[in-house]
């Protein structure tokens, strides 16, 4: 994998279509990512460092340990968007929750800190459903490499910070046991950034399928693009925001009934990221 990496299609301008621009806020005291969940769990599994002790990339799992695939949603809010929440526009997506329960799917949610700030039961909610698991997506969903599809960028000294102000925002909305994964916003990063955050001890998650879903209307071309493109050990990166992805549920309704005919079995991130390892 190249080190200067933009695993993105079209659609991934998703990321930054997501965002408004404006200032980084100060970070708040830093605070290591969480360790291990507590009581009988284990530790949940990671990638080994890459080269020279970089952040290891995940883009997606085994292609041969059978049918599984991994429906991811970034639950996005940037640091500067309190105003519009506070004028009524939806950044969550309580509906597509209810849908993912009631299919019986696991599925990882991308949460940035900001959102959990904004929706602290939501996050609590999803973060206690042994069905869900919440990564990291940033605390302010600002790019983490220059040039990153218009996204005002943190500055390499803060962005270890900002990764750990997440996990804090995690913790105080009462999500018990984060997982040691970050997806980058807007899916930019470089070699500054991995080597940057190769202290936080996180794996870095890509994926393989773009749902295009971002500002998407048309729920049947989500869907189909989903299914056209997903392969045993697919990652799909799909959205938890009302607002900015309003077919995503009604897709997601017509996605899982298709690839389960077609012998799926829908799993979170970590089980593709554990099978990884034991295939290393």
């Amino acid at each position: 994998m190249t080190i200067r990496v933009r695993r993105v299609a079209a659609a991934c301008a998703l990321g930054a279509a997501l965002t408004a621009c404006g200032a980084p806020s100060a970070p708040h005291a830093s605070r290591p990512a969480p360790s291990a969940p507590t009581a009988v769990s284990s530790r949940p599994p990671t990638l080994a460092p890459g080269p020279a002790g970089l952040t290891p990339v995940f883009k997606n799992g085994p292609r041969v340990d059978g049918k599984t695939v991994a429906l991811t949603f970034d639950a996005d809010m940037t640091a500067d968007q309190g105003p519009r929440a506070a004028a009524g526009e939806h950044f969550d997506n309580p509906r597509l929750i209810a849908t993912l329960r009631t299919l019986k799917v696991p599925a990882t949610v991308f949460m940035t800190g900001r959102w959990a700030d904004e929706y602290p039961a939501e996050a609590r909610a999803i973060g206690r459903d042994p069905q869900f698991e919440i990564a990291n997506h940033s605390y302010s969903h600002y790019a983490f490499t220059g040039d990153c599809y218009g996204l005002p960028t943190v500055p390499p000294d803060r962005m270890k910070a900002d990764v750990e102000r997440a996990y804090s925002a995690f913790k105080k909305a009462g999500v018990p046991n984060a997982m040691p994964y970050f997806r980058f916003p807007g899916g930019c990063y470089d070699r500054q950034a991995l080597k940057t955050l190769s202290a936080v001890g996180v794996t870095a998650v890509q994926w393989d399928v773009v749902s295009g879903d971002a500002f998407a209307r048309d729920s049947d071309a989500v869907a189909q693009q989903v299914l056209e493109g997903v392969k045993p050990g697919s990652v799909v990166v799909m959205h938890c925001t009302r607002s900015a992805a309003p077919a995503t549920e009604k897709a997601v309704r017509m996605i899982v009934p298709e690839l389960r005919k077609k012998g799926y079995r829908f799993v979170k991130v970590s089980e593709l990221i554990g099978a990884t390892d034991r295939h290393h």
